[in-house]
């Protein structure tokens, strides 16, 4: 991932709080997959945590 995406996420989290995959899919036009990976890029980096709830992942800064 590069610096620009990672900075778009982060930016994104900040204002939001808590996303799902899908939701980041969306904003940043990429399928549901990548933002996924995206995603567990920043939690393994400890950025962000994921919470998983009912079938569905919560992302949100750490």
């Amino acid at each position: 991932m590069n610096n620009q995406i990672r900075t778009r996420i982060l930016k994104y989290l900040d204002e939001k709080r808590v996303i799902t995959s899908s939701e980041l899919a969306k904003v940043i036009s990429v399928s549901w997959n990548t933002a996924e990976k995206y995603l567990l890029e920043l939690a393994v980096e400890q950025k962000v945590i994921k919470i998983k709830k009912e079938g569905v992942n919560l992302w949100m800064l750490k």
